[in-house]
């Protein structure tokens, strides 16, 4: 079934696609009073996008529990003991997950086993990683917020932080989503930005931990020299963007800045091993210019004073607006509608929220018909809460594996792209269709083929895809076509 159609704008599907993750049976209904306030409410409940759950720990503590599972390991190899079962399982009893691309096979229930087991299998930060993996696919299916889960995926997209970096950040990547995206998606972008770059998630992945000032005291006595890798990447993706006005003087600059922004290592401290700190001997000592401002030495606060200006400069305005546009709206945003994100952004001081009620508010939110094509993270919860596949974290993560898209692993700090054209191939489209089998297979719904389809259509289910269910060999056929129907494919 082509994915090319074209589907006039409907405020019902507006609410449930655009601005939510696809509906479930009964959402269609619920909204089609006033779609648009159901969006709004969720703008005054910025609470319900915290995932406050007592099995998922915060980032020092998996840290030390990290490293503690690491020492259990090479303990063994220097002893020449194998490093699994007892030990491992002693560390965390949680199966891990295939990081293979294969999803299970419906026809085959014993290779959904042997993908679980993989040969290198029981790794503490793997059994970390499914279980916070596992928490957001049961949110995603189950929540009444889904606008604050959309925000929440955008802005962890946007500060992009990668699972496989190694160990820690494996642990963590989830922590770190709970601990500097999820308290900030509807606060001032400032707050966001400075808990981001503080994480000790984005420390290791963009190797501010290894970044050491030239002539600080660490700098003359050591071998370590200066990172420039998370000056740059705030400059050219977190704030001003690659077209901001910014220079490599002022990435080389602003990267001085930067060092003695660390974490305490786990093997140094039991206690507060895992946290941010600042580290005067790795410092660049003076006065440092960025962007034309001379940020005096003050330690840690010369750092978050340059951190706050550019959270406040014109082009993150400009940067902010347009991926906003691009990411909600269209692929090619109306510039009408990106200068009055950018005007919001600068005129509130970069208040997200104030942003955001514009983005809902905007006329073009609203009338431009729905042309972007859903991401694979946005299909998997899409196919989620339609037709009910269950929420364990094994096959979902393989199905993203499959369709280019793993959980919190993005080939570069910039992201998943956000233009959906991206998402469309020849293979991209077929692997879809695998995928949508395997849901197929695994739905729990009771529902009826033709009563789910227009459940989770409605007014936009198509002639075409009634007549392609009705025709289907079988139920998980139909299933399979209603997921894959161009009407449930775009948002």
């Amino acid at each position: 079934m082509a994915l090319v159609t074209s589907l006039k704008p409907d405020p019902v599907h507006i609410a449930a696609s655009r601005f939510g993750l696809g509906a479930r049976p009964g959402d269609l209904s619920s909204l089609a009073d006033n779609p648009r306030g159901f969006v709004i409410r969720q703008l005054s409940k910025p609470k319900l996008a915290l995932l406050a759950d007592p099995d998922l720990a915060p980032t020092d503590v998996l840290f030390r529990q990290q490293r503690t599972f690491d020492e259990t390991i090479r303990r063994a190899r220097e002893a020449s003991i194998p490093a699994s079962n007892n030990d491992a399982a002693a560390a965390n009893s949680m199966p891990t997950v295939n990081s293979g691309s294969n999803m299970m096979d419906p026809k085959n229930p014993s290779s959904d086993k042997q993908q679980a087991q993989p040969k290198k299998d029981k790794r503490l930060e793997a059994k970390m990683f499914e279980r916070e993996a596992e928490a957001r696919f049961k949110l995603w299916s189950t929540t009444n917020t889904p606008f604050l889960e959309r925000l929440v995926s955008f802005w962890m997209n946007h500060f992009t932080a990668a699972a496989g970096k190694n160990g820690f950040v494996t642990a963590a990547i989830g922590a770190f989503e709970r601990e500097a995206i999820r308290p900030h998606i509807l606060d001032k972008f400032e707050n966001m930005l400075l808990a981001v770059e503080q994480h000790p998630v984005m420390l290791i992945y963009l190797d501010n931990q290894a970044s050491v000032g030239p002539n600080s005291r660490a700098g003359i006595n050591g071998s370590k020299g200066l990172n420039e890798n998370l000056g740059r990447e705030v400059l050219e993706l977190h704030t001003l963007g690659v077209d901001g006005g910014y220079t490599q003087t002022d990435v080389t600059a602003f990267a001085k800045i930067l060092t003695g922004w660390i974490y305490i290592e786990p093997y140094n401290d039991d206690l507060y091993g895992g946290r941010f700190t600042f580290a005067p001997n790795r410092h660049e000592p003076g006065d440092l210019t960025v962007l034309g401002k001379t940020y005096p030495e003050d330690g840690k606060q010369q750092g978050e004073a340059a951190l706050r200006d550019f959270a406040r400069h014109p082009s993150t305005a400009r940067h902010i607006a347009t991926k906003l546009a691009r990411a909600f709206v269209s692929d090619q945003p109306p510039p009408t509608l990106v200068a009055r994100l950018e005007s919001a952004f600068i005129k509130s001081g970069g208040d997200l929220a104030v942003v955001t009620r514009v983005l809902v508010d905007a006329p073009e939110s609203w009338s431009l018909p729905p042309d972007k094509i859903r991401s694979p993270d946005e299909f998997v919860v899409a196919s989620l809460r339609a037709i009910d596949v269950p929420t364990e974290a094994p096959p979902l993560l393989n199905a993203l594996n499959s369709l280019g898209a793993p959980l919190w692993r993005a080939p570069s700090p910039n992201g998943f792209p956000i233009d959906s054209r991206y998402w469309i191939s020849p293979e991209s489209i077929n692997m879809r269709l695998d995928v949508a089998a395997q849901f197929a297979h695994l739905a729990k719904t009771n529902l009826p083929p033709d009563t789910l389809a227009t459940a989770v259509l409605g007014s936009r289910l198509s002639a075409e895809t009634k007549q392609a269910m009705a025709r289907a060999e079988s139920r998980e056929q139909a299933l399979a076509l209603l997921l894959m129907a161009p009407e449930f494919q775009r948002r």
